[in-house]
């Protein structure tokens, strides 16, 4: 049974596939030109698509096709290569122009989540006895249209994280003249006023 329907995992792919750099089939640098056989890249999206669709462990979904290390590996590299970050921006622009993206209610809120494998991000989480977690600052469009977020230890607080999901705002263009940001309580502080003064923009407690 296919993750998604194929109507919209093709166009999909198309368009993932056209922001990917030329790769060899071989490596390179080998001295008999036979280097083992690179994983194909839509071996790769597919795995990530069943990823997001299922909310599995990268070895429950790996397989004979590709290894949980390589999944992970062909996710850093596409991070590094900014795909993500592009196809993004792809979508969130193809979405105003088609429907709308509500800017002028905007919503910010914090959320805490496991994170097993620790990283970079991850900090001693407050809710869960000292265990590696981490702190999702998260901000949608008034019909609840992701975006962007931010990542930071679960230890940390709310309203420093404020200011760079706001950032995230710059990607999207000229912004409406009234603006009302939906922050939850715990962005609540007078630090936090002052920042949505600054940026003209105005707060409002959820």
């Amino acid at each position: 049974m296919p993750t998604l329907p194929s109507w919209l995992t093709e166009p999909l792919w198309d368009q993932f596939q056209a922001l990917l750099p030329e790769r060899p089939e071989f490596h390179p640098h080998h001295p008999l030109g036979c280097h083992r056989r690179r994983i194909g890249d839509r071996i790769i999206f597919d795995k990530m698509l069943q990823l997001l669709r299922f909310g599995c462990s990268y070895e429950a979904i790996a397989d004979t096709t590709c290894s949980a290390t390589t999944i992970r590996d062909r996710r850093d590299e596409w991070i590094r290569l900014g795909v993500f970050a592009k196809l993004k921006q792809i979508a969130l622009e193809s979405y105003d122009r088609i429907v709308g993206l509500v800017l002028d209610q905007i919503a910010v809120d914090g959320s805490i989540t496991k994170a097993p494998g620790g990283g970079e991000a991850a900090g001693r989480s407050p809710v869960d006895r000292g265990k590696q977690g981490l702190k999702r600052s998260g901000m949608t469009d008034g019909y609840g249209i992701p975006l962007g977020r931010v990542l930071a230890g679960a230890n940390r607080h709310d309203p420093p994280l404020l200011a760079p999901t706001l950032d995230r705002l710059n990607d999207l263009g000229p912004l409406p003249d009234d603006v009302t940001v939906h922050l939850d309580a715990g962005y609540d502080s007078d630090r936090t006023r002052t920042l949505l003064n600054e940026r003209g923009l105005r707060g409002r407690s959820t």
